[in-house]
């Protein structure tokens, strides 16, 4: 007999955690995207590019843009490099 109880103790302890948690990402995912910043100020990006004659590679981490355009190297515009994610 108290061996039945504590197991729907903890059962019902385990669905309430499992419940919060579900609740928590439910409401994280409702929240509206945050407004883009104004024209002109820096935008955080992560954007790899390769040069296609030397092999020299560029992380751009702050751009003006979402799209920026490819930096350039060895005077042609440098390769979008996907990234491995």
């Amino acid at each position: 007999m108290v061996g039945t109880v504590a197991k729907v103790l903890v059962a019902l302890l385990a669905m309430g955690v499992i419940v919060s948690i579900g609740l928590f990402f439910l409401r994280a995912f409702a929240q509206p995207l945050p407004e883009p910043p104004p024209p002109g100020e820096l935008r955080r990006v992560r954007i790899m590019y390769r040069c296609s004659i030397c092999g020299t590679e560029v992380r751009m981490t702050v751009s003006n843009d979402e799209v920026p355009s490819p930096p350039r190297h060895c005077q042609e515009d440098m390769d979008l490099v996907a990234p491995i994610e």
